[in-house]
């Protein structure tokens, strides 16, 4: 449902398509989280990269609250001119389908640039629960509604839509607990506190490793290469349900196709470095690379997708 497009277009720009003075000052990329986050880490990595392949100056703003809705209310309301691009994350599509305050449109408010990277999450229950997979958890789900507590890093982000699409699924009734961030929500799951969460792979590896907490299935189509032990939710028996964190920069509608051309082609050609592409082994995502029309098309999915979720699960998030 919610997984990349398998087919792959890298789009090359042709000299003609360009724009030859772009860039000529600092380009700005907006981060609508704080510091330290993961989508803060892969801003600084691609305006690191962009600089190098560019041969410019890419800064990182953080402009954070809202669950990421300012600062990327922020950049809808940036000139249209290649200057001001925003570090898209799975919030970009889950919060402005859940949430009527999030003030922007995805779909008509942003130019798709590219896609970076995406991976999937994991669902992972306390070593205290018994049960081994999937197919068991939401069997004691059935059997004892509401029991079961599931840990989120807040309302109408990724880690609360997937449990919602998860419910809707099977028909079950799991208690959703919205905690400040997933590294409290982490803390308690490992505490016992909470018996279920989704997060990411690299989050979550040390505790799985050290047999914390369990891990029951990737959320992706196909299984992780960080945890190659894990089933797929397909393998667990949940074909469609399909959820992936994504990373993507998104430009204001209007910005000109020759820039929007010019930064694809850099973006893609970032994301097949050597060192680039070490760095998202390590962080369990893997290179995206695609044309904006193709992130165009992801971006719309997602969100219409994750609007669904909301209705059938009649959510009233504010």
């Amino acid at each position: 449902m919610l997984a990349l497009v398998a087919t792959i277009f890298v789009a090359n720009a042709q000299a003609a398509d360009l724009h030859p003075a772009y860039p000529d000052r600092p380009v700005k990329i907006v981060v609508p989280f704080a510091p330290g986050a993961g989508t803060d880490a892969m801003g600084r990595l691609m305006a690191q990269k962009l600089g190098e392949v560019m041969g410019a100056s890419f800064v990182v703003e953080n402009r954070t609250g809202a669950s990421g809705a300012i600062g990327t209310q922020a950049v809808a309301a940036a000139p249209a001119d290649g200057y001001t691009l925003l570090l898209a994350a799975s919030p970009f599509t889950t919060v402005a389908a859940s949430m009527s305050s999030a003030h922007y449109d995805p779909l008509t408010q942003f130019t798709p640039v590219g896609m970076v990277a995406s991976g999937p999450l994991v669902w992972a229950t306390s070593s205290q629960v018994p049960v081994h997979s999937m197919q068991e958890l939401v069997r004691m789900a059935r059997a004892q509604p509401g029991v079961l507590n599931y840990g989120s890093a807040g309302a109408g982000g990724v880690n609360h839509l997937v449990l919602e699409l998860l419910k809707a699924r099977t028909q079950t009734f799991i208690t959703h607990i919205p905690y400040r961030g997933v590294a409290p929500a982490t803390m308690d799951l490992v505490a016992g506190h909470v018996q279920l969460i989704t997060g990411t792979i690299p989050a979550l590896l040390p505790f799985i490793k050290e047999g914390r907490v369990r891990a029951l299935a990737v959320t992706s189509a196909k299984r992780s290469s960080a945890l190659p032990d894990v089933p797929s939710m397909a393998e667990a028996g949940f074909a469609g349900v399909d959820v992936v964190n994504y990373f993507a920069l998104m430009a204001p509608v209007g910005t000109p196709p020759a820039i929007v051309n010019q930064l694809n082609a850099a973006i893609n050609q970032v994301v097949a470095l050597p060192e680039v592409l070490a760095r998202f082994k390590a962080d369990a995502v893997e290179a995206a690379p695609g044309s904006p029309a193709l992130l165009g098309h992801f971006i719309e999915a997602d969100y219409r997708a994750w609007r669904n979720v909301v209705k059938t699960q009649n959510l009233k998030l504010e």
